[in-house]
């Protein structure tokens, strides 16, 4: 063999870890993002599964009351709505939209425009604070 094959061969393997290397720092990239996703799933899923736990219970609760109601309303026969109660009513709906936004906030999630319905990951968000302060 040749000094000049030997240092050919040796360029070559060179040329080659260098090939590998690369691969191996992309697939690193790549192991990377997945395991940040697989956190950032498994965070969102604990989240949901509380959530899912704290809907359930009330929701037989609502079902039994509203059962309840609906009796109410057949057994009497004409209802009265006074125009303080309707207004009462109203501004409910507007405090409760706003008490929706407040605990979906809570539980974890953006309400702002920017990051709506994702996963907070980072504490506060200055965007969802500012709108609920509004």
């Amino acid at each position: 063999m040749e000094k000049k094959e030997i240092f050919t061969q040796i360029h070559n393997i060179e040329s080659q870890a260098g090939n590998l290397h690369e691969q191996l720092g992309e697939l690193k990239l790549v192991v990377k993002q997945l395991l940040e996703e697989n956190k950032r799933l498994s965070m969102e899923n604990q989240q949901l599964r509380r959530v899912l736990r704290r809907e359930s219970m009330p929701q037989e609760q609502h079902v039994a009351a509203e059962a309840v109601n609906q009796a109410v309303t057949k057994s009497s026969k004409v209802p009265v709505i006074h125009p303080e109660a309707m207004a009462n009513a109203a501004s409910a709906i507007v405090g409760e939209g706003h008490d929706n936004l407040a605990r979906l906030y809570h539980e974890g999630f953006h309400i702002c425009n920017v990051y709506y319905g994702h996963l907070r990951t980072e504490g506060d968000c200055l965007f969802c604070l500012s709108f609920l302060n509004k």
